[in-house]
């Protein structure tokens, strides 16, 4: 009941939210729902697995939830940050308005993303994934402006195109007589080897929508630019990795590595994955919207943990790799996404050309930006190296040529990531001997504190990645 109880917390506490109006209660509602959630959640997986079937539709269709070293660590992760982003979120959603309604969908969709966590065969995936599109769907909606509704609309059709194809995978695999069930290491499917592959493809193919990945990437781009910043950053650091949540379960849990490595479909998605790569980091090159730099930046930097994914080495170093990025990643995206929120905040300015000089005015944020910004660079010892030390050598120990040739796009990636963001840095505390940087500016404490502990972490986490992270990646043998 653990797992159950770590959904229905949040649930309840965002029906509560909705109709409260006094600021101090609804701030403690919501605190009091992730800790509670993040508590039963952890304890599910303790004991050695916590299994539970909610209902039955038939001998093969059935919702059910289980827990496993992947769920506790997507768990921790989702809600650590949506701890702290919440702090944020507190102070900022004044700029916003409307709070009860913010709140309340940011509580349903962090009940989403624990469900899907938990989802332990491919109908309860598909349903947690489609609850936690149709929860985050408000978010980007929220300030009710003719722009918003397009995104949130081109954010919905994205997102359920995706599924669709995901879903088509599975009436497939269905067709062959298949349970759809995830077992540790996958490779119990039956059926026919070529329809098998077809249904793969289709399956990540899907959810890589979601994740950002080429062809069907766009809805980042419509919904970043308008969504309240806290909302951007989940979208960017945790919503994405919902989708790479969903593919990691498919392919190592229900297909299996053995089945698709030396496939089409490896070649395939590890294709689409370096295009993605170098796509979002080119736009994001030429992008002077804020905001929207930072979401062709996501767009890039979440197809690494695709790439690491479907490098498919034997030994798992490249799996490991793209888990790091996972969490550095989020870690520097949100730190980024929050610094941009605080910035907007305070003074107004959403274009890259409008900060200079912004480092004399808010340097608490700006030194916060900076540290997340060589993380997300790949400098060390940020965690952003560590991620990408590990991707490079997974794809290598392969000797493919297409890996080798993702290995060079990550390099050359990296190299336009510091041209798109250093650029800001740079400007910011240095804007020219004549330059009158104004009165500071600088955000209230409370939103202050999450991009500090995000780009600090970064740092922490990139010089001590063995004890404090890969030890996760290893736990009830999911991976190794």
């Amino acid at each position: 009941m653990l797992i159950l109880l770590a959904v229905l917390i949040p649930v309840v506490g965002a029906a509560l939210v909705f109709r409260t109006e006094n600021e101090n209660l609804r701030r403690r509602l919501c605190m009091a729902s992730i800790v509670f959630a993040w508590l039963c959640a952890s304890l599910a997986v303790i004991p050695g697995g916590s299994d539970i079937t909610l209902l039955r539709l038939s001998d093969t269709l059935t919702l059910r939830f289980a827990s496993d070293g992947l769920s506790l660590f997507f768990v921790n992760l989702v809600c650590f940050i949506w701890f702290f982003v919440e702090f944020h979120a507190f102070g900022y959603m004044k700029h916003e308005g409307s709070e009860p309604q913010f709140f309340g969908f940011f509580l349903l969709t962090f009940a989403a993303l624990i469900a899907l966590a938990s989802a332990w065969n491919a109908v309860t995936l598909y349903m947690c994934f489609e609850l936690m599109t149709l929860c985050s769907m408000p978010l980007v909606l929220h300030n009710g402006s003719e722009q918003s509704r397009r995104a949130s609309f081109a954010y919905l059709g994205y997102s359920t195109l995706g599924a669709s194809l995901a879903l088509l995978g599975f009436f497939i695999l269905a067709a062959q007589g298949n349970d759809l069930g995830f077992v540790f290491h996958g490779g119990q499917l039956v059926g026919d080897p070529k329809t098998l592959l077809v249904a793969a493809f289709l399956i990540i193919l899907g959810f890589g929508a979601k994740a950002g990945m080429v062809p069907l990437q766009m809805w980042l781009t419509e919904a970043h630019p308008v969504a309240p910043s806290p909302a951007s950053a989940v979208l960017s650091g945790l919503i994405t990795k919902g989708g790479v949540l969903a593919i990691i379960r498919c392919t190592f849990q229900l297909f299996g590595a053995e089945m698709l490595r030396g496939t089409w479909v490896q070649t395939a998605i590890l294709t689409l994955s370096i295009i993605t790569i170098f796509t979002g980091s080119m736009l994001a090159l030429r992008e002077k919207l804020l905001k929207k730099r930072m979401a062709y930046s996501t767009i890039s930097n979440v197809s690494y943990v695709l790439f690491g994914l479907f490098v498919l080495d034997e030994a798992g170093v490249g799996v490991i790799g793209a888990l790091l990025q996972i969490v550095f990643h989020a870690l520097a995206k949100d730190a980024l996404f929050l610094c941009a929120g605080s910035i907007i905040f305070a003074t107004g300015k959403t274009k890259v050309d409008e900060l200079k000089g912004i480092g004399r005015q808010m340097p608490v944020t700006m030194w916060c930006f900076a540290i997340a910004s060589l993380s997300l660079i790949g400098i060390p010892p940020m965690g952003g190296f560590v991620a990408k030390y590990y991707l490079a050598s997974g794809a290598l120990a392969t000797g493919s040529t297409l890996a080798t040739v993702g290995v060079v796009v990550l390099m050359v990636s990296a190299l336009l990531t510091a041209f798109y963001l250093l650029p800001i840095v740079a400007a910011a505390f240095f804007p020219g001997r004549d330059f009158e940087a104004g009165e500071k500016c600088e955000v209230e404490k409370k939103m202050l504190v999450p991009p500090i502990v995000f780009s600090g972490l970064t740092v922490i986490l990139g010089m001590f990645p063995i004890g404090l992270l890969l030890h996760f990646f290893v736990i009830d043998g999911w991976l190794l």
